[in-house]
């Protein structure tokens, strides 16, 4: 960031089937957000330069006025994080901002935190497959920091260990939730929002995560994006 001048970041997440982008611009001590979120999937590399364009004119701001470009690294959708990445590398090249990939699981997290305050969240997103990603994360106030307790697991549902007390959040109820061993009262929805990262990403910049463009990698959690024919059919006939 520029001595003395106010932050201005970009910020967007394609990793789930909703298409998030944020521009925020620090002003007075306060972050004025400009936000613009729609169906993603499929759609999200049409619409996702033009609606950036669109959101940094309402701000009133050039690519190269910004300070950092925030992305959902991972894990999630394959396509989505090659897309996520690939424009923020390639915004990023022309006019030499440093990127900032995102855990987007600590993304679920923070906006866990945002919406009600928990500050020790299991974050589970749906995989597809009949798996979840998930990694617990604790909130410590006085650093503003996350702190992942371990790593990022692609698992069954149902291998998921919820601690007492502990939230639960993320967007895998839909397809999986009878299988995760949570109460009512644990369970968030959340996503991965532009706005959560970046409530993010000025701590990020202050430790030093910043990338150049050439740097900037997804975070692929599952090695493949199917399975056969032969592995579905094994499975079948394991379940029988």
């Amino acid at each position: 960031m520029r001595e003395n001048s106010p932050m201005k970041l970009l910020a967007f997440d394609t990793s789930t089937e909703s298409l998030s982008i944020a521009v925020g611009w620090q002003r007075d001590g306060h972050m004025a957000v400009w936000q613009h979120t729609a169906a993603g999937g499929p759609l999200a590399s049409s619409q996702l330069i033009p609606q950036i364009q669109a959101l940094l004119a309402q701000a009133g701001l050039r690519l190269a006025d910004l300070d950092a470009i925030a992305f959902g690294a991972g894990p999630g959708s394959f396509t989505g994080l090659r897309t996520a990445c690939a424009v923020a590398q390639g915004l990023a090249f022309g006019v030499k901002l440093p990127l900032l990939p995102v855990d987007t699981l600590m993304a679920v997290a923070e906006e866990a935190r945002h919406t009600t305050g928990a500050q020790q969240v299991h974050a589970v997103l749906d995989a597809r497959m009949g798996e979840v990603y998930a990694a617990a994360y604790q909130y410590d106030p006085a650093s503003m920091r996350w702190q992942r307790q371990a790593d990022i697991a692609l698992l069954a549902p149902e291998a998921l260990v919820v601690q007492a007390g502990w939230a639960v959040a993320g967007n895998a109820w839909a397809a999986c939730g009878e299988r995760i061993a949570a109460s009512p009262a644990q369970r968030m929805d959340a996503l991965p929002t532009a706005t959560a990262l970046l409530r993010l990403a000025s701590g990020l910049l202050a430790d030093g995560l910043a990338v150049a463009a050439d740097q900037a990698l997804p975070l692929y959690i599952r090695d493949k994006v199917a399975k056969t024919t032969d592995e579905r059919a094994a499975e079948r006939a394991a379940a029988s």
